[in-house]
Formats: C-alpha cells, sequence, structure tokens
C-alpha cells in the first residue's frame, strides 16, 4: 500500500533544498539506530504510551535502545519530521529489525501473540 507523499516535482525548485534539509538529522538519527539496533523505541518525555511500550518489552527480557526527542512542550516541531518520515501519528515509534511496527499498543500485540519473537528470531 503506497502512501502519499507529495512528488518532488510538485515542490518548487526555490524550496526542494530546504523541504529535503528539514530536519534531515533526526530521520538520519533514528535510521542509524534502527539499523544498528534490534529494536529501536523513539518517544518522548512525558509520554505515558512511551513508558508503557519500554515497560512491555522490558516485561518480556527484550532489549531496546530509546531515543527521547523533547516532550509535550518542546521540540514537537523536530518530531514533526519523523511522523512525516514514517507516517505514523503518534509516539512511540517501536522499530524492530529497521521495520516500523507501531506504538505502543502493536507492541503489546506483538508481544502478546509471539510475533515479536519470531521478528527477533
Amino acid at each position: 500500500m503506497p502512501r502519499t507523499i507529495l512528488d518532488e516535482a510538485q515542490l518548487h525548485p526555490a524550496i526542494r533544498g530546504r523541504v529535503a534539509r528539514l530536519n534531515a538529522d533526526l530521520v538520519q538519527q533514528v535510521r542509524d539506530a534502527a539499523a544498528t539496533h534490534a529494536v529501536v523505541v523513539v518517544g518522548m518525555g512525558g509520554n505515558p504510551f512511551v513508558r508503557k511500550a519500554r515497560r512491555a518489552l522490558d516485561a518480556a527480557g527484550i532489549a531496546h535502545h530509546d531515543i527521547d526527542i523533547g516532550n509535550y512542550f518542546g521540540r514537537w516541531r523536530r518530531r514533526n519530521a519523523l511522523k512525516m518520515w514514517t507516517g505514523w501519528p503518534t509516539f512511540p515509534m517501536v522499530f524492530v529489525k529497521g521495520m516500523l511496527i507501531g506504538g505502543a499498543a502493536e507492541t503489546e500485540t506483538l508481544i502478546a501473540r509471539g510475533e515479536m519473537a519470531r521478528l527477533l528470531a
């Protein structure tokens, strides 16, 4: 299922560079972490769903690399770059072997069904 993304041809040439560079460092940080670690939880301080995902992974004995970007009061514009990149609207964003699996609810479901263990095998 392809996601709808504005084609580069529909961006005026004068803004293409700005669009390409906007928070690209943060997206690259997450891409690098997802390529390096089996499980990555991208979140933000103060978010109970981020804590819920991490607790579920801890309870299942699954090691995870955590990245926090700001909190409810700061760095939300930077976090938007991740939302645009992934298409996932909320935090946490949980990656397993480079694949975005969703957030806390999806993480809990995959653990409960045994699918998380299969993904990590």
